[in-house]
């Protein structure tokens, strides 16, 4: 199983830290769903020093949600370790994760995120001072370089362990890639072959056949899985339960997907009131029905929608409906 210092998760599925995506409400139906690890949206150093009020909402943290993951970035050492002893001392995350990947330039230029990449011994310095000021175990996500010309994945996983780093997650594609092309699992496997802390691999992740293969083909300790949950955690349960028994569990059907996608929803609302909430709720509900029949025409009406009972009702009858022309087609067979 996957360790990451004293922390055992209960099997090797780690749920991405995606931003804009992974609060308490998703993070909880991910755990709901099985998944070892949950991952907190990254949050800036700077931010946690100021302490906002934003900001300590994105700290909060659910009993229900442990073992978590909080990720924090930062250029600048001093304000990184700082926001690190808030989140080992303020918080009851279990580990502190520093990201090394974020490919967004208003982070890059910053020097944070994937800016690391291009220098080891910065990796080495920034991640030391982090694990000698807390007490939690600290973890790094990175990319495998900067471009294709600037590939230093095994130097910098090497320095991520030497400073104290009790674990690495490989995304395995370089930051100016951003989310195009193909993820090269090749680096994850050259990542763990070089350190004996666990490493974790990431990257085209999609179904729970693609974790397995993962698995085999790096011989990485845990599979994390982001893009690939959207709007689907069904995702995560299916693969947990593909790695432990071998089987392929059926999809959700659409009254399934709709129900969990009011539960993310009203979850949300409990953590930012109503119309925040809906607002923000868009994007997943688009995710949630990507793939079903007539889904084209009722997302537009979404985008238009401010109140909770009415985007509950335009679901409800849009399930409705699609039970009845389903079983028409079967009548009809």
């Amino acid at each position: 199983m996957l360790k990451i210092g004293d922390i055992e998760m209960k099997n090797q599925v780690v749920l991405a830290p995606m931003a804009g995506v992974c609060n308490p409400a998703f993070r909880l139906i991910a755990k709901e769903f099985g998944t070892g690890l949950v991952c907190a949206e990254m949050v800036s150093d700077k931010a946690i020093i100021h302490g906002n009020k934003r900001t300590k909402e994105m700290l909060f943290v659910d009993e229900r949600e442990k073992p978590l993951s909080l990720q924090i970035f930062g250029g600048d050492r001093g304000s990184l370790v700082e926001a690190a002893k808030v989140v080992d001392q303020e918080t009851n995350a279990d580990i502190i994760d520093i990201n090394m990947g974020c490919p967004v330039p208003k982070v890059t230029k910053c020097d944070a995120g994937a800016r690391w990449l291009l220098d080891p011994n910065k990796i080495y310095e920034m991640v030391s001072a982090v694990v000698d000021a807390v007490s939690k175990p600290v973890t790094v996500k990175m990319r495998i370089g900067w471009d294709a010309e600037h590939i230093y994945v095994v130097d910098n996983a090497k320095a991520v362990e030497q400073a104290g780093g009790k674990a690495v997650s490989v995304h395995g594609r370089t930051r100016e890639q951003l989310y195009t092309g193909k993820a090269d699992w090749s680096y994850i496997k050259q990542v763990k072959e070089a350190v004996s802390i666990p490493v974790i691999g990431n990257g085209d992740v999609a179904t729970p056949e693609d974790a397995k293969r993962m698995l085999e083909q790096t011989g990485c300790d845990g599979v994390m899985i982001g893009r690939g949950a959207l709007g689907n955690p069904w995702m995560l349960y299916r693969t947990v339960e593909y790695l432990r028994t071998g089987e392929l569990l059926p999809e959700p059907d659409p009254e399934e997907k709709i129900r969990i996608a009011i539960l993310h929803m009203d979850r949300l609302a409990a953590l930012k009131g109503e119309s925040v909430a809906v607002r923000e709720m868009r994007k997943h509900l688009a995710w949630y029905l990507k793939g079903m029949q007539g889904a084209a025409r009722i997302k537009d009406v979404i985008m238009e929608e401010t109140k909770r009972d009415e985007m509950v009702r335009i679901l409800e009858n849009f399930v409705a409906n699609l039970s009845i022309e389903n079983a028409k087609e079967a009548e009809s067979a």
